[in-house]
Order: C-alpha cells, then structure tokens, then sequence
C-alpha cells in the first residue's frame, strides 16, 4: 500500500466512506506491518506473507510431478448447495438465496478469473455476499485483481455486499464500490421482500489487521431480527453468537487447500477450532458456513479440498415448543 498523501483524490474517497480512526488503523498496519511473518494479527505465524517458502513449495511439487494436477484442481469449481433453517425467518424470505463467494484470489494465475466466471454465470440467487480476499498476495499492487473483479462483477446478479480480508488493502474500497458491490466496514444493510426485513451485516479483516468491530457492526440491528454476519475469518464466531447473530458467513481457511486423502487438512490458518474452519457448523443459536473458497493462496493448486462456491437457503421452520 502507498502512503497517500491527505490531498490524494483516493484518500478523499476514503475519508468519506471510512471512520477516521479506522481508515488511520487500517492505514498505518498497511504501510507498516502487512509483511510480517511472524506477530501481529490473531495468529502467530503467517505462511501467506513469507513469500520465499512460496517458491520452495513450488519447486518441490515441480519435482514430485504434483504441480500442475494441483493447478488443474484448483480450478475445479464446486457448487455447494446449503440450507439454513430459521424458525423467527420472516415468511417473504423462505427460500431466499443467497450466492456466497469467498477467497477468489483472482489474479493468482490468468485462468482464476474464467473458471469463476463459468461456474456462477448460470446459477439461481437473490442476493450474493464476498467474504473477502480479492487480492492474491497480502500487499502491493492490486490492479491485477480489480481488473479480474470487474469481469466477475458483469456476471453477478445485484445486489452485491463483500467485506475486506487479510489480503485487501483499504485502498481497494472505492474500486470495489466503484462496481457496485458495497463493501461492508462494520455496518450493516437492511435487505427488503415485500414489506419484510433481513438485517446483514459485515465487519473488516479479524485475522491479521483486527479491524473489526461488531458493536459498531451490530448498532442498527433490532433484537428480535433476523441478522447475518460476514466476517472474513472463523475466529470471532463466538463473539458473533453471543452478539446474537443468527447466521455467520466466513472463509479465509479455504477448507485448507491442500488436504490428506478424505480431505483432512495439513493446516487450517486459523485460531479456530476444526469444527468451525470448513463447511456448515452451529454454534450456540447461530449456524455458520466455512467456504472453501473460489481460489487458491501461496500456492495455486488444490489438492483432496476443492475450490467452491456456495448457494445458501434460507428456510422459515416451524418453532419448536421448549
């Protein structure tokens, strides 16, 4: 991230849609800490920042002949069909859809883009949410991945809500918006049907920038609402439960990408139990989702653990008598 000056029209743009104190925050761990390896953020050790083990890793799959079946892999995509159950679910909103990217990593390689364009073009939702991670590496240019954003963007139905991950740069906001979709930085957006209200909120990064909060995330949430969080990492599940959320959308773990046969993970990248850091999970009163993710981190290749995107349904349930 460059160090904008106040008088830059980019830093204008910024100060208009981000709190001050968030915006110098954000900023400042940008231009000061986005590099390290080891520190900073919820976990210790972060693998996506220490680029000189990327080539190694590489180099090794190279010479087991493992390297392009995993390149071929990663760009498998899976659409994984979820259904969420809510007995307080407003009755306009059964089976209401919603398409749920995650870690699309978009300029990891040229064909990241297409194969993400190819599986969702055709698919049925009302709303689509991105749980953060446009970008492939965690600093430095972006220009890659916003113009691979804006092919995607041309094949997504509005409206479109996204939130910031580890590996966006503050600075990649006003693009985003500038495509319509509306990134979320600890606010909520009220979703209408027929007179009747769904609350989805968003917060930024909770893994390495810990830019997220959800007070001020959850202020416009009535109590009894149904509400939705987007949070780009497992790892402030339970904070979001006893919040009172009712669903939380995350990602970040990518199910962890490269996985022993039966598709245990050699790592998960996250402080976060198992149990929470791929696919569906409850906790407390509150369902979650773990996406996969669309692409691929450190390395492009996929292996036992496919890249995915998801189409949650939201189903009113009858409640049960206690």
């Amino acid at each position: 991230m460059t160090n904008l000056p106040e008088q830059n029209p980019l830093h204008t743009l910024l100060k208009r849609r981000v709190h001050p104190v968030h915006l110098k925050m954000r900023k400042k761990i940008e231009e000061e800490r986005e590099t390290r390896v080891f520190g900073q953020g919820v976990g210790f050790f972060h693998i996506e920042n220490w680029y000189s083990i990327h080539a190694v890793i590489r180099a090794t799959l190279r010479l087991s002949f493992l390297h392009e079946r995993g390149r071929r892999n990663a760009l498998k995509l899976a659409c994984t069909e979820n259904d969420i159950s809510l007995p307080h679910l407003p009755e306009a909103f059964d089976g209401f859809k919603l398409l749920h990217l995650s870690d699309l990593h978009l300029d990891v390689n040229e064909h990241m883009a297409g194969a993400l364009i190819e599986r969702i073009s055709d698919l049925d939702y009302d709303i689509c949410v991105i749980t953060g991670d446009f970008r492939a590496k965690t600093y430095g240019p972006y220009e890659h991945a916003m113009a691979a954003m804006k092919r995607v963007r041309r094949v997504l139905k509005d409206p479109v809500y996204s939130i910031l991950g580890n590996h966006d740069s503050i600075e990649m906001v006003p693009g985003l918006e500038g495509m319509g979709i509306h990134v979320m930085l600890n606010e909520s957006a009220v979703i209408e049907r027929n007179g009747e209200l769904l609350y989805l909120a968003g917060i930024d990064d909770p893994h390495y920038y810990k830019a997220h909060n959800l007070e001020k995330a959850a202020e416009a949430v009535p109590e009894d609402a149904v509400s939705i969080l987007l949070s780009h990492s497992p790892e402030t599940y339970q904070h979001a439960a006893h919040a009172g959320f009712d669903v939380f959308f995350c990602g970040h773990t990518h199910g962890g990408q490269i996985c022993l046969p039966g598709g245990w993970p050699l790592m998960c990248n996250a402080k976060a139990p198992r149990s929470v850091c791929n696919g569906a999970w409850k906790y407390k009163k509150m369902q979650g989702y773990t996406s996969k993710g669309s692409g691929a981190s450190v390395v492009d290749v996929r292996y036992n653990c496919p890249p995915e995107v998801t189409v949650h349904t939201l189903r009113r349930a009858e409640a049960v008598a206690l």
